[in-house]
């Protein structure tokens, strides 16, 4: 028991030493947004609304509530903070290492060899993507729902209760829940019965001293064995198959499988066999890890394939060959095998040829393999328990380092995209995604150097060109935006945000009619898009077409109700209108959402103070929500001490409306704002008289 306290402990503290970091480590803009920054469902928290949505939803061509309802949970607590979903995930990681050595200790009874195991599992650099990408929760969630499956089982299989079978179903249907990668679980199980649980005997197949008969015999018992037992997992492999019908339909919705003509079988299967081998040089060898592998596509060297695949063909003929003797072998490698198989490219999704986070269970029979089979080679060894002591510490020590180093560069999407591009070439989804993480932070000219290199690789991208013409919008270079957008329209002309920007660009430039257009073809492309309702509002508005503008601002805010400027400028359309009643109600809306805005607070406390109609004015309310407005300013903005002066005078304090008058006109004299220094005197000569001012017309604006 002190054995097993002393490595649970170790595995701790080893895995906290090495991935605490990530509590300071940031989102990142490669898939981040779609599952939690720009995900307004999570941001909505536990809800009855956005648990509905996580149960009835395809996001992202997943099915995965439990993983959604997580991501809730962080939200509640954390915020956007996001160092507490990164601690989320190293919590779930180090949970899945003590139930992976707890696992392999009770079925196997080798604790040391199962606590390496445990160890190579929480310590290995290729399982730091899993870990220090928020995005990947599935992946770490999902694991240790198929930990406690495995638990589960193996507790059913010695104590025989039914508890513990249902217990192991309702988790791995909620690994399911998670990610649908756990659908080769049932097959693992399968494993487990031949090693470490014996209820298949390997070692009963054939011999050299045994007759035919009695060969003959041993397969139908082996074979009746098996069926039994496979019969008995029958549901889960019905939840299995289940999830694999859901999955594809997500998928198929989400349009994230690539077809087959762009990418024949003969490459995917010869670039899963190509994958197979990488994984086990990266396990052995660590180096040049990135976020993203370019797929070579149909530039793949054949050679390699077939190279790959007699290599894999040799292992399999040997591992099975030797599993009489050694069954931990023959489990450990199709453990490997079989796991790999949904990740493996035959169903592509994406253009990666592989991914480290692909490697999170299945290297686990490899590691298996690695313990067992180090400690059977070295069992005649005069200073054995030395020697594996020593190489097993140096082997951890190093692991320890290198995902150490592997983690500093996750701490950004800068840092880490920076890094994909030193170890890749001509890494198309880095260069755009380091593009975009350069535009996030401002930096224009540098994400549109990196948008020209991703365009330099894959010239025929509508998204590539859609945010370029964005950073060239941002930069004032109008025209160069504008022939990125139209390019993206001509690759994807049904992409409604690019006819809205264009829109946007074009309406900069006086193009109003052109602008309409598209501002119209957006909205006809996606009823719901709550921004081009706006833009085309804006555009009306400023034509005069009041009417026509209140019916799309109105829409923006239905679709999205905290749409600050859409409803700051529909109070103004219906000041212009004379719907005051409603524009002060939109006002109150935009302050209840965001109270501390300094513009909305000076529109309203000016209407309260100057309308023309006695019903709307409060002296006491303006002059509160206009002090707040000048001291959100410093008091250093002219025309909301204006305002200011106006509200004074309303609650019958003339001089004080004069003395603030006679600032808000020297601070516009001094800033060149001339004409309004001659309203702002026309207002103090009537508070001088003791009188307040009438606005007659309401027109006011930000």
């Amino acid at each position: 028991m002190r054995r097993e306290l002393f490595i649970g402990l170790f595995l701790i503290v080893a895995t906290l030493v090495v991935f605490w970091q990530v509590h300071h480590h940031e989102f990142i803009t490669l898939d981040d947004p779609v599952y939690v920054t720009d995900n307004t469902h999570v941001q909505g928290g536990l809800n009855r609304q956005s648990i509905l949505w996580a149960f009835t939803n395809f996001h992202a061509g997943f099915w995965i509530p439990l993983t959604w309802l997580s991501f809730m949970l962080d939200f509640e607590i954390y915020g956007l903070h996001s160092g507490g979903y990164h601690l989320t995930n190293l919590l779930f990681h180090i949970a899945n290492t003590l139930l992976l050595f707890l696992i392999l200790r009770r079925t196997t009874g080798a604790i040391w060899r199962s606590g390496f195991v445990a160890a190579l599992f929480a310590l290995h650099p290729l399982h730091v993507e899993s870990v220090a990408w928020v995005t990947e929760r599935k992946d770490v969630l999902s694991t240790f729902f198929w930990m406690l499956t495995m638990l589960a089982y193996c507790r059913f299989t010695t104590h025989r209760r039914l508890s513990w079978y249902i217990l192991g179903l309702v988790a791995f249907a909620m690994g399911l829940m998670s990610k649908p990668m756990l659908v080769t679980l049932p097959f693992v199980l399968l494993l487990l019965d031949c090693w470490p649980l014996g209820r298949i005997k390997l070692e009963q197949f054939g011999g050299d001293n045994k007759q035919a008969l009695q060969i003959a015999n041993d397969l139908s018992k082996a074979g009746t064995q098996a069926l039994r037992l496979v019969v008995e997992k029958l549901p889960f492999f019905a939840l299995a198959a289940a999830c694999s019908v859901v999955a594809f339909f997500a998928k198929q919705s989400a349009g994230a499988a690539l077809p087959l003509d762009i990418l024949p079988l003969n490459i995917r299967v010869a670039n899963a066999f190509i994958s197979y081998v990488r994984y086990m040089v990266k396990m052995i060898w660590p180096h040049r890890l990135s976020v993203f592998y370019p797929h070579p596509g149909l530039n793949l060297p054949l050679w390699h394939a077939v190279g790959a695949g007699l290599f894999l063909l040799l292992i399999t003929f040997w591992v099975i060959r030797s599993g009489r003797r050694h069954p931990y072998l023959p489990v450990g490698w199709l453990w490997y095998l079989g796991t790999m198989v949904p990740v493996i490219g035959i169903v592509q999704v994406g253009m990666q040829a592989m991914a480290d986070r692909f490697t999170y269970i299945p290297l686990i029979g490899l590691f298996i393999i690695i313990a067992w089979g180090v400690s059977d080679i070295a069992a005649k060894w005069r200073y054995q328990k030395v020697v594996c002591t020593l190489a097993s510490g140096a082997v951890l020590f190093a692991l320890m380092i290198c995902s150490f180093i592997q983690l500093h560069h996750w701490q950004s999407g800068t840092t880490l995209f920076e890094h994909a591009l030193e170890v890749t070439a001509d890494n198309f989804v880095v260069h755009y995604n380091l593009a975009n993480e350069l535009a996030a932070q401002g930096k224009f000219d540098e994400a549109i150097a990196q948008y020209s290199e991703a365009l330099r690789i894959n010239p025929a991208h509508a998204e590539v060109h859609y945010n370029c013409g964005n950073a060239l919008a941002r930069l004032g270079k109008h025209q160069d935006a504008i022939w990125h957008y139209q390019r993206a329209l001509q690759l994807k002309p049904n992409f409604a945000e690019a006819h809205n920007n264009l829109g946007v660009t074009l309406e900069q430039q006086g193009r109003l009619n052109e602008a309409f257009v598209h501002y119209s073809r957006a909205i006809q492309l996606n009823p719901e898009y709550g921004e081009a309702h706006n833009n085309l509002a804006g555009l009306l508005a400023a034509q005069g077409k009041l009417d026509e503008a209140i019916v799309h601002y109105s829409k923006a805010l239905r679709i999205k109700p905290d749409y600050g400027n859409a409803r700051v400028h529909l109070a103004i359309a219906f000041m212009q209108t004379g719907q005051t009643d409603k524009a002060i109600q939109q006002y109150r809306t935009a302050l209840r959402f965001r109270p501390d805005w300094p513009e909305v607070l000076n529109n309203l406390a000016w209407i309260l103070a100057t309308d023309k109609d006695l019903r709307y004015r409060d002296g006491a309310q303006a002059l509160q929500l206009a002090k707040k407005a000048c001291e959100l300013t410093a008091y250093k903005q002219a025309n909301f001490l204006d305002t200011l002066a106006a509200a004074y005078a309303e609650a019958n304090q003339f001089d004080q409306a004069v003395f603030t008058a006679q600032k808000a006109k020297q601070m516009a004299l001094a800033s060149g704002q001339e004409k309004m220094a001659k309203v702002i005197e026309k207002r103090m000569q009537v508070f001088k008289t003791g009188k307040r001012w009438y606005e007659v017309s309401g027109d006011i604006g930000l």
